[in-house]
Parts: C-alpha cells; structure tokens; sequence
C-alpha cells in the first residue's frame, strides 16, 4: 500500500494529523493564493496533476511540468510541459511562483531556481516546499534532500532575497511518520498476514508522538521545510 492509498483510507481530520507536512504545505499554498491579488499571472513549477491549481481561482494559473515524475498520474491538466531548469517563457512574465516538493527531483536544482527567478517579476513572491527527512519516490527521478541551509544557500544564489525557511514539524513528528511508513513493508502479498499485527504494533505510538513534538525547539529532525522569499530587485 502507497503512502497516497494510505492516506485516502484516513478520515480528514485523523490525515492532517498524521501527514502534518502535507497539511502544512497545503496551509500555506491556501495562504499563499489568498494574498495574491486579482489577475495576478502564476507559475507552478512542477506542477504535476495540479492539485494546487483549485486555491489559484482568482489568479492566473500556469501549470507547468516535464511530465516524467510518476507514471500513474494525469498530466493532462498542464499549461506547458517544459524542463524547468530551461523554461520557454519570457522574462518577467509572473507575479508569483510556487515549487511544491519538486526541487529533489530536478537534477539541477540550481539552474530550475534560476529559471523560475528569471521569469518572475522584480520583487515578485516564491513559495518552495522541499523535503528534508524522506524516503525515495518517483524514482530513478530523486536526486536529493536538503537542509535549511542548503535552500537558503541555493536561493540566495539564483536570485532570491529574503528568505525564511521553517521546518515541518521536529523529531517525534518525524518519528510518528516513520512508524507509519513501517506499514508499507506489510503491503503485498503473504505479508499481508501480518499487517493486522503490525498496525496494533505501530500506529498507537505513531498516533501518541506529535504530542511531544513541541519539546523538539531545534528542529533538526524533520521531514521538510516550508520556504518563502522573492525575487531580488
């Protein structure tokens, strides 16, 4: 069982418990959206099946993707299907741009930075979610993880200023999230049989480990950060 099929299985409230950094990711594109204003033109850089494009009603959505990421996904929904590290869009052409957990799949996560600054407007905002304590996924496309320091070093260096980078969640929200991974491994055929046995092993402590996550003020553990920051003037 994916961890997607996991999740849809999870009633709504019990799902942002327990998959904090997607929640946190989805808060803050919500946010994002709202203080953008009318008309304002935005860029999804790595947008693959556009789940994001439904907060960005007001605004004028451009999805863009190469398309390679996951074989069972729809991309039928992208404005362009482009390499972002080589954009065919002209300069300045955005208000805003979001980089949803896609910068681990770029293998030149610095060049796609530069792009997505190039297009964008003097001053113009960037929202990046990106992973730091993860499992491989769409792979033979995953190519990294990074520290708060490393996107702060990259933005910096493709044109972006005042950047904040802030974790999501600390080591027992970590913890929690690698217990329940542990449920995958009980997912296919005769292990099956013991999945009952591991769910009793494994979800009350995933379930009880968040609740400490506040004694964790260093977040150095933890499964991604949240960044914002915008274009150098």
């Amino acid at each position: 069982m994916t961890r997607s099929a996991l999740a849809r299985r999870l009633p709504r409230p019990l799902r942002r418990y327990v998959l904090r950094f997607e929640a946190d990711i989805e808060d803050a594109v919500a946010a994002f959206a709202r203080e953008l204003p009318e008309g304002a033109r935005v860029l999804d850089a790595g947008a693959g099946e556009g789940q994001y494009a439904r907060w960005f009603t007001r605004q004028r959505y451009c999805g863009v993707d190469l398309a390679i990421g996951d074989a069972a996904w729809n991309y039928a929904r992208l404005d362009v299907l482009a390499d972002l590290a080589a954009l065919p869009l002209r300069a300045g052409a955005f208000a805003a741009a979001l980089h949803i957990v896609t910068i681990e799949h770029l293998p030149e996560p610095g060049r796609a930075l530069a792009e997505i600054a190039r297009v964008l407007k003097p001053g113009a905002p960037l929202l990046l979610a990106a992973p730091h304590e993860w499992e491989t996924h769409q792979a033979p496309h995953d190519y990294f993880r990074f520290t708060r320091f490393g996107l702060l070093y990259l933005l910096e260096m493709t044109g972006f200023e005042d950047a904040d980078v802030r974790p999501c969640g600390g080591y027992f929200r970590l913890l929690a999230r690698r217990l329940l991974n542990g449920l995958q491994f009980f997912s296919g055929g005769a292990r099956w049989l013991l999945f009952p046995l591991a769910a009793l092993v494994l979800v009350p402590p995933a379930l009880v480990l968040p609740c400490l996550d506040s004694l964790d003020r260093d977040r150095n553990f933890t499964l991604g950060y949240i960044c914002t920051a915008k274009k150098r003037a």
